[in-house]
């Protein structure tokens, strides 16, 4: 198996809207017709606030994960302070269950946990992604439940409590003098 991770870039503005269509079950040309998703995705990476990975399978993007800091005013089902990102993971239905979102998930809780203290998702109530999250120490916060942007479902918001500690890269220590070493 070939994954692949790379930080997402400003310039990759086109992965972050395409997953978040399919986060929320939506075609492509339909994302326009919920406004209120803009706040996930418009000018993504332009700011330090904004994180993201997505990863290649066999040179496919197979999924994503990414947060974003907001405000209050933007309303957001998941939101809990001005200090907690929230996140949104997706992979795609063809790579499910190959272990990609685990991949995903434990390098962008330590590139989190960097910069941050918890983040927070919103996940929809029943869902089989609630246990997804659990493994990884997510919690339900309790009074969290709201009504879905798209149709009546109901959602609720999961914390995680990051682990403060800094994020250490293969390359960390590389010295390019000694590159013949």
């Amino acid at each position: 198996m070939s994954l692949e991770l790379y930080f997402l870039r400003s310039s990759e503005q086109k992965i972050v809207t395409d997953m978040l269509s399919v986060v929320y079950e939506l075609d492509k040309n339909s994302l326009s017709k919920y406004p209120e998703l803009s706040i996930y995705n418009d000018f993504f990476g332009l700011t330090p606030k904004d994180l993201g990975l997505y990863v290649l399978f066999e040179h496919k993007i197979a999924g994503a994960i990414w947060m974003r800091k907001l405000t209050e005013e933007h309303k957001s089902n998941a939101f809990i302070d001005e200090n907690t990102p929230i996140m949104h993971i997706i992979v795609l239905p063809e790579f499910r269950a190959k272990g990609i979102g685990s991949f995903m998930m434990e390098q962008f809780l330590q590139e989190a946990g960097a910069v941050y203290p918890q983040l927070s998702v919103s996940v929809k109530e029943g869902s089989p992604e609630i246990g997804f999250y659990e493994k990884f120490g997510f919690v339900k916060v309790e009074n969290s439940q709201k009504k879905a942007y798209m149709n009546e479902s109901r959602v609720f918001t999961m914390l995680k409590t990051l682990e403060q500690k800094e994020v250490v890269r293969p390359s960390d220590g590389y010295d390019p003098r000694r590159w013949m070493d």
